[in-house]
């Protein structure tokens, strides 16, 4: 007889554990484990059948693995955090009780953990941190635009501003920046950093409240987190790029509101002036080395007569390991053809960059006040241009508004009416252009035509550069149907507007009369007969046969539209037959992306009809002027 099953101890009800059990398990309170599950990564299941997880209960509750809460266990931020606990209850105890000296010495002795050790677990490769650096930039430059409370300390707020601008440091030095896309929310930016895109959200210059409702110590956690990975990722960054980490901040300097100005690059490799010392000792040839090698395999035992250089036989030895490590490109011996010049990683990275890294290196820049400084003076030098701004927008610019080398103004206000001679001079030799052109040229790859986004003209569509789905709305594309409709909309109006021209009095009695006996016959088109009825019915109503056809071709296009809507939306019999044979999970996944597909194809017709209407409005009021 077999071993008998007992109810709970096996399945589901062993693989996962409530909410409550995990706490009542690790014996802390529900924000220390919410706090602990942040910071391994920890989250909520969804078992495939509750009621047997949950042990034949249907009360709603959150479910976690037993594995990883038995991970839990033994976290050595738990015992601080029971530590921490423990020293709450003494020092209150002491402040209650007047005992100042034991309160101070408790204070000076207060438990505090490291994360580093978490860092190592959750990344365990460098290019794995570089990966999930995206939500940790969003958090970090959020919180360096907050103001400070009771609830997030002025400390914080600092200490995230220093990462921002190390992180725009590093991106600027490298040109790794590579799309940009101004939206409502604020600045998205990609980055290209290790052969990996890195995207993040920086919000708009504006005061920002926390709201009333937000839970601000679940985001306290995150970036707790978040700063410690982002202090060991930037860190290797800099090192890798051959800079001292962290950069000196001039204090003069910040105080004046230089923003990143403030901070100074370093090289850690010493200059050949001040560095050290460079070794006296005779160069050894590549043909010393093998000859050398040659003779220790040829006399294993012989001894030599004189004696032996140590150091030169150690040098030689590592430059015949150089020697057997660089690779030899071979010329193929099954194909002649074949060139024998194969790129090494040595080749590979000294290619040039790309030259899109450096689009506004002939060009000089000057900020106008009303444009975002911290915004475009990191656009600017990412790609390798100089900037300059007035004192109004902080201190630390490196050349004054009447400098000659100055070609593009960046303004975003009206053009003036009353300019003086000097203005003029300058417009003469400058060109003023609009903050998108920046952003466009960057997402371009190429110095775009001013003219277009000149000052006081209507900018172009702003367009994402990120990947956008197949289908997606385009403003820059399909004009041709946009241009169709928008003639047979004028030819429409003209027609319609001599008719009510001669037919003043009766146009609004046979207005409704129109309108049905053309739906009548679009309904009826494919029976000659019915549609000459149709005509006959038209005609004895005193309608003019041109606008009886206009109507009908109008309802005509309208009934295939509708035709064509109910046919994607319902797919037809055989996509129905389909969907029955499915399984209830594929089937509910098979119409959540159909809801998707019909929600997109709804944005895109609202789009496109509020397009044409724009458009026809343009051209009514250039009829009219």
């Amino acid at each position: 007889m077999g071993r008998l099953k007992q109810k709970g101890k096996a399945g589901a009800a062993k693989a996962y554990v409530t909410r409550s059990s995990a706490v009542k398990k690790l014996q802390c309170s529900l924000a220390d484990f919410r706090r602990l599950c942040i910071l391994k990564g920890i989250f909520p299941r969804e078992p495939r059948h509750k009621k047997r997880a949950n042990k034949g209960s249907t009360a709603p509750t959150s479910f976690y693995y037993a594995k990883d809460i038995a991970y839990l266990a033994h976290e050595p931020v738990l015992n601080k955090l029971r530590e921490h606990k423990a020293f709450a209850k003494k020092i209150s105890r002491a402040l209650g009780r007047g005992e100042w000296s034991i309160a101070k010495n408790l204070e000076d002795n207060k438990p505090v953990y490291q994360l580093d050790h978490i860092i190592k677990e959750r990344y365990p490769s460098f290019i794995d941190a570089v990966r999930d650096i995206d939500d940790a930039l969003c958090m970090i430059h959020l919180f360096a635009s907050l103001p400070s409370n009771p609830r997030v300390s002025p400390a914080l707020i600092e200490n995230c501003a220093r990462l921002t601008a190390e992180w725009q440091l590093y991106v600027m030095h490298t040109r790794s920046l590579r799309n940009v896309f101004l939206s409502i929310k604020g600045v998205y930016y990609q980055a290209e950093v290790m052969d990996q895109n890195v995207t993040w959200l920086v919000p708009y210059q504006f005061p920002q409240n926390i709201p009333s409702d937000v839970d601000v110590r679940v985001m306290l956690t995150f970036l707790e987190l978040y700063q410690t990975l982002l202090g060991f990722v930037f860190f290797k960054l800099y090192t890798d790029a051959g800079l001292v980490y962290p950069p000196p901040l001039d204090s003069s300097k910040d105080e004046s509101g230089a923003g990143v100005g403030a901070f100074n690059l370093r090289s850690a490799n010493p200059s050949p002036a001040t560095g050290a010392p460079k070794s006296d000792a005779p160069k050894v040839s590549s043909k010393e080395v093998r000859q050398t090698i040659k003779n220790i395999t040829a006399e294993p035992f012989s001894v030599p007569s004189n004696d032996i250089d140590i150091d030169r036989v150690e040098r030689i030895d590592s430059l015949s390991d150089a020697a057997e490590e660089e690779f030899v490109p071979q010329a193929s011996k099954s194909d002649l053809d074949v060139p024998s010049s194969l790129p090494t990683l040595l080749s590979l990275s000294s290619l040039p960059k790309l030259s899109s890294t450096n689009i506004f290196a002939p060009y000089t820049f000057w900020l106008s006040r009303e444009s975002s400084r911290s915004i475009f003076e990191f656009l600017i030098r990412s790609f390798g241009g100089r900037i300059g701004w007035p004192v109004s927008s902080g201190g630390g610019s490196p050349f004054a508004e009447d400098d000659e080398a100055i070609t593009h103004v960046i303004i975003d206000r009206p053009i003036a009416k009353s300019d003086t001679a000097q203005e003029r001079e300058r417009r003469r030799r400058r060109k003023y252009v609009q903050p998108q052109w920046v952003v466009d040229c960057i997402n371009a790859g190429k110095i775009l035509l001013e003219d277009l986004y000149a000052q006081g003209k209507t900018l172009p569509p702003h367009l994402s550069p990120f990947g956008e789905r197949d289908g997606a709305y385009d403003p820059t594309i399909g004009l041709a149907n946009v241009e169709n409709s928008l003639v047979e909309a004028d030819d429409a109006a003209l027609s319609e507007g001599s008719q009510e021209a001669e037919d003043v009095e009766m146009g609004s009695e046979l207005e409704g009369d129109v309108t049905s006996v053309a739906a009548l016959a679009a309904a009826v088109a494919d029976d000659p007969e019915a549609l000459r009825v149709a005509e006959l019915a038209a005609e004895a109503a005193g309608v003019d046969f041109g606008t009886f056809e206009k109507e009908v071709q109008k309802k005509q296009k309208q009934q295939k539209q509708k035709h064509k809507e109910v046919t994607v939306v319902d797919g037809g019999g055989e996509e129905d037959m389909n969907k029955i044979l499915m399984s209830k999970r594929k089937r509910q996944l098979y119409e959540r992306m159909k809801y998707g597909e019909k929600k997109r194809a709804a944005e895109h017709a609202k789009l496109e009809e509020k397009r044409t209407k724009i458009e026809k409005d343009k051209r009514r009021k250039a009829r009219v002027s």
